[in-house]
């Protein structure tokens, strides 16, 4: 469960690491049952995989299993469904990714299976060591996957809980061995380390975690790098399009790779080479562009594709064909000229997203792939574009959504260039150009070198500052800001039209892409129209014919220097426009919630400072519940009721009446409270001490106080006579004076103590933590 926060930086929210610990956790407490109840060593593995398939299934059954428990077969195509969608999910997400259903089983169905491991490997077969090496599958793939390695908290924390578990396991073993001298003798055995000067087995621990911690750090950094490297040369993983396309991984990696890789080349029959589009991110969440798909629809073959939506007879369109060969390619999204009619020629099943327009494989990629594309290109006039409407239909007044508070500069700046335009298509070719102007800069370098390299609204907001970036800061801020004045938006990731071959063998008409042509485009919706494309990048690409500034509104006004104002709002009912007011609620509300935090966080730390006091307050309250409650066993069963009816002598196996086991009980609770408390309070109890030992240093702190003195004396006699003594020797000591002698010692002990003493032992008492001076608590009664 430690090792698995590791996937903190790859998904968003938490949800998901509450599924795997919920799986994980009933595998686990469902083996220790099955221990429990004696079950046979080999089967208890089985156990835990039975009780993982009916988890899964009461999780994400979807109510086909029987009860909801028992998983039928519908169940199994269920499961296989959520396989393929969380599969396709992965591949096509950006980071952090949406943790859909398909990811968070499979992150479910995982932790269950590495529980499974980790326990047969722990306790099956006594190998706790190896037990950690299923933990390294969660630790390692962020350092695949994000750059810099895997987290440095999550490292070092699964680091000291991978300690925590051997150190457990020696304890355990000891434990065992000391009640059981004579059970597993053949098995391994660890014995108590003889004590010497120099690091004890706590540092040896210490030194060797370290060692391991260290080793991780350094592998976790090197490991990314060796892992974007194929024999070939060519980079996976890590980029977009190296030997693959990864919407996980940064756009501007393969903008800033100094050579290109090949992707695909292809001959068409339009009039102008045309974009390929891959996919499109049309939602925003948690601030940043994120990619939808549907489940896939056998109904929506790519063989037959419905006309975009939106779009009219009335709007010019013309059909042209495009054939493609992948050279380079290896992913799930198929690279095509939009919109898309028609497919032929793919192998592998297919289908297109009918939210989008994108064609995704199941169970099929690019790789090797030559197919033929018709397309239907759409030529929308400026005159048509502006007489479009603001009526939407509800699944296009979605693109209009935007987080509650976006910084204000945003739509600020899209107010103040749409001031005086007259049509929502004359405030879109005032913003494209005011992007394309000479007030901006086309750069790879600047957004990482300053740190706001993404789409995100706090980006883009950065970026109409700063002035400087590639085609995803340009397309984001376009999409942004029309929404923030009411246009339906989205951005569309793919390639540019690439390069006309100048070789005769290949062919004068035939175009070449690589991945330096990797772009990123804003997509606007017009009713009759449909989705329209922009080019807002400087350098990039070629303005739309439609979108030609003569054709434009002569009054667009393009101001000098964008920045947050306090004018009114133009429209005072549009929540899409209240930037400035989103602004000033969120200064409003800010300390609040600031408050707010603070108090849950000190609320937390409170209850953790909590966790000792109240376990060390029930132990204690335990002890003296079972001393106490040994008045009752003696008066009523006393030395001679077990005595010599049914086994002859009176003696149980070991050689004590039941009576006898029951005083020894309190005796040993005894003894252990006074060994705790004494520690507590900072008196030195050591491992070899002996009672009269502890006793001669409980006496030195308490002083000259005549009655607690005795009771202590008194306790000390008890506990050598049933340690040392003939067996039954301490059935007569009433219960009552065992539980006065304590509490009056525990008493001196107290008001014996300074404030600071008090203070630790209540807040952070050290029997809790015995290795913590090399102490073991109620040491004397266990070992008799």
């Amino acid at each position: 469960m430690v090792s698995s926060t590791a996937l903190g930086p790859l998904l968003r929210g938490s949800g998901w690491w509450w599924a795997m610990a919920l799986v994980a956790g009933a595998v686990l407490v469902a083996c220790a049952g099955a221990r429990a109840l004696a079950v046979p060593r080999s089967v208890v593995p089985i156990v835990g995989l039975g009780v993982l398939l009916v988890t899964l299934t009461l999780l994400f059954g979807a109510g086909t299993g029987l009860a909801w428990l028992l998983p039928t077969p519908e169940t199994f195509g269920v499961f296989g469904s959520l396989i393929d969608a969380g599969g396709i999910s992965i591949q096509q997400q950006s980071t952090p990714a949406e943790a859909q259903p398909g990811i968070v089983f499979l992150l479910a169905m995982g932790a269950g299976l590495l529980a499974v491991l980790m326990d047969m490997l722990a306790i099956t077969l006594r190998w706790p060591a190896l037990a950690g090496v299923p933990a390294l599958v969660p630790l390692s793939v962020p350092g695949v996957i994000v750059e810099g390695g895997a987290d440095v908290t999550a490292l070092v924390q699964s680091a000291i809980a991978f300690l925590v578990l051997l150190r457990v396991d020696v304890r355990t073993r000891r434990r065992a061995e000391a009640l059981n001298p004579d059970v597993g003798r053949d098995a391994p055995r660890i014995l108590a380390p003889v004590r010497r000067r120099g690091p004890g087995p706590l540092w040896g621990s210490i030194v060797v975690g370290s060692i391991a911690i260290v080793g991780a750090l350094v592998l976790s950094t090197i490991a990314p790098s060796l892992s974007q490297v194929t024999p070939g040369g060519s980079r996976v993983g890590a980029s977009l399009f190296g030997a693959g396309v990864s919407p996980m991984i940064d756009l501007g990696q393969d903008l800033r790779r100094p050579e290109a890789g090949p992707a695909l080349h292809y001959l068409s029959t339009a009039p102008e080479p045309p974009y390929f589009t891959l996919l499109t991110l049309d939602q925003f969440t948690d601030g940043n562009w994120t990619v939808r798909l549907g489940e896939p629809d056998p109904a929506n073959s790519v063989e037959d594709i419905a006309l975009p939506a939106g779009l009219t007879g009335a709007v010019p369109t013309t059909e042209s064909e495009t054939s493609v060969v992948i050279d380079g390619v290896d992913t799930g999204w198929l690279p095509v000229p939009s919109p898309a009619m028609e497919v032929d020629g793919l192998s592998g099943n297919w289908y297109w997203d009918q939210r989008t327009g994108a064609i995704v494989g199941s169970n099929a990629t690019t790789r090797d792939q030559e197919y033929k594309v018709t397309t239907l290109e759409i030529q929308p006039t400026a005159e048509q574009l502006r007489a479009s409407g603001t009526t939407y239909p509800a699944d296009i007044q979605e693109q209009l959504a935007l987080p509650e508070a976006i910084p204000a500069l945003i739509a600020q700046t899209a107010r103040d260039l749409t001031a005086t335009s007259p049509s929502a298509y004359d405030s879109a070719v005032a913003i494209q150009d005011y992007l394309r102007s000479s007030a901006f800069t086309y750069d790879t370098e600047a957004p990482v070198e300053d740190g706001y390299d993404g789409g995100g609204t706090e980006v883009v907001a950065t970026f109409l500052e700063v002035k400087r970036g590639y085609c995803v800061h340009f397309a984001s801020a376009m999409a942004i800001m029309a929404r923030s004045i009411g246009i339906p938006a989205r951005v569309a990731l793919g390639y540019l039209p690439g390069t006309r071959s100048s070789n005769i063998a290949e062919g004068l008409g035939r175009y070449n892409v690589d991945s330096h042509d990797l772009h990123s485009w804003p997509e606007l919706y017009f009713s009759g129209v449909g989705w329209v494309s922009f080019e807002p990048t400087p350098g990039r690409g070629s303005v739309p014919d439609f979108t030609d500034p003569a054709g434009a509104a002569p009054d667009a006004a393009v101001p000098e220097q964008s920045a947050p104002s306090t004018a009114p709002r133009a429209n005072e009912d549009d929540p899409t426009q209240d930037a400035g007011a989103s602004g000033q609620a969120e200064s409003t509300s800010g300390p609040l919630q600031t408050l707010l935090v603070a108090g849950l966080v000190a609320l937390l730390v409170a209850c953790l400072l909590l966790v000792p006091v109240v376990t060390r307050r029930v132990r204690r309250s335990m002890r003296f519940a079972r001393i106490h409650s040994g008045a009752t066993t003696d008066g009523k069963t006393g030395s001679g009721k077990t005595g010599s009816g049914k086994t002859g002598k009176g003696r149980t196996a070991t050689g004590r009446t039941a009576a006898g086991r029951t005083a020894a009980g309190r005796i040993t609770d005894a003894w252990a409270e006074l060994s705790d408390t004494a520690a507590d309070f900072g008196v030195p109890v050591r491992e070899t001490q002996t009672p009269r030992e502890l006793a001669a240093a409980v006496a030195a702190r308490i002083g000259g106080t005549v009655q607690a003195q005795a009771a202590l004396h008194r306790l000390l006699n008890i506990c050598e006579q049933d340690t040392f003594g003939r067996p039954g020797t301490g059935q007569g000591i009433p219960s009552p004076a065992l539980h006065d002698d304590l509490k009056s010692v525990i008493r001196s002990l107290r008001q014996a103590s300074s404030r600071k003493q008090r203070i630790v032992a209540a807040l952070a008492p050290v029997s809790l933590w015995p290795w913590v001076q090399g102490w073991k608590g109620e040491r004397t009664g266990r070992n008799a």
